[in-house]
């Protein structure tokens, strides 16, 4: 996906030296928007190998997501992914899908607020929440028009004392003619490794969705507040904030895909090595080596007709998907 290398590079080439809470620092850039057109194919990159256990771990989520479920008990049994953020029993103090559709509404508001009452379509019976995803499913049915099909999966009180607040936390439905659109926000993106799943996911919702109620797919697009790379601990890290202008500088002198792996293999010689127990951290000789590849065609997807909170990783099919290798980059926690 050719945005996506613009992405990176884009990124690297402008970008800001920031340390983080993880301790992992990063090359660091604000506000980057792109737009994937999901009528020229599924966007899943082929400048790297995200099949297998990747993908099997990307749709699992993404069930897991439109379950509403609060814990990943079920979840961990296919994927690791969220096991750092989840206490002995898997539950979570946040939840992307649970907020999705099941988002806390109050007993009571403030005076001169509106809420609906327990017996409200989208209310969840037994407990005062809201069903987002129907929201969207029965506008998108009666009232395709509306520019308010908004999800949203930040709560800021419980944002404020969170593990790990949600980082794609706001999408919107929008209807054009007989397309139906997604835009997603982003309030912190790791582009070696959450931005391509993320990508992948919410076309996937796009299709899904679209199919449901009676629309073509249309764009995806996505906008990423802190845009950012990994770049090492330590003096590895270190290493960038003092030399990032000349990564700059040689990366603006790029003329062709191959020469980013000129670029990559001055990384590698100048910069100090990764500590031990610690290799991987520095994505950005792993994200030259990608934006060196050419996108290859993309792949197509195949979603069964069953209720959206029915889908089960059998029910979604990946065709003519053919990557380049993988590359292995480590997680920043």
């Amino acid at each position: 996906m050719r945005q996506y290398l613009d992405l990176v590079s884009d990124v690297l080439s402008g970008g800001h030296h920031k340390p983080n809470r993880t301790g992992v620092d990063t090359i660091s850039s604000f506000s980057r928007h792109y737009e994937v057109d999901l009528r020229e194919g599924f966007p899943l990159l082929t400048t790297k190998d995200l099949s297998g256990f990747r993908w099997n771990s990307l749709i699992h989520e993404f069930v897991w997501y439109l379950s509403g479920e609060e814990h990943i008990r079920a979840l961990r049994e296919e994927t690791g992914i969220w096991d750092a953020w989840a206490d002995d029993e898997g539950h979570l103090d946040t939840a992307y899908g649970r907020f999705w559709r099941r988002f806390p509404v109050p007993e009571e508001g403030l005076p001169g607020e509106a809420w609906p009452d327990d017996s409200h379509r989208w209310m969840n019976d037994g407990e005062r929440t809201f069903d987002q995803i129907q929201y969207v499913l029965d506008t998108l049915r009666e009232n395709p028009n509306s520019r308010r099909m908004v999800v949203n999966a930040w709560h800021p009180a419980n944002a404020a004392v969170s593990t790990l607040p949600p980082c794609h936390y706001s999408f919107v439905f929008n209807v054009q003619g007989d397309e139906l659109n997604l835009h997603l926000t982003q309030r912190s993106g790791d582009i070696a490794l959450g931005v391509p799943f993320n990508v992948a996911a919410y076309a996937l919702l796009a299709h899904a969705v679209a199919q449901r109620t009676g629309f073509e797919v249309g764009k995806f697009a996505h906008t990423v507040v802190d845009a950012h790379v990994y770049c090492g601990t330590g003096e590895r890290g270190a290493w960038y904030g003092e030399h990032l202008s000349d990564l700059q500088e040689r990366l603006a002198s790029v003329g062709s895909r191959e020469e980013y792996l000129d670029v990559r293999d001055w990384v590698v010689a100048a910069a100090p090595e990764e500590p031990d127990g610690e290799e991987d951290y520095d994505h950005v000789p792993g994200l030259l080596r990608q934006c060196a590849r050419e996108p290859g065609a993309k792949p197509t997807i195949e979603v069964a007709d069953v209720p959206l909170e029915e889908l089960t990783h059998d029910d979604i099919e990946l065709r003519d998907y053919d990557p380049d290798e993988g590359i292995r980059f480590a997680v920043a926690e």
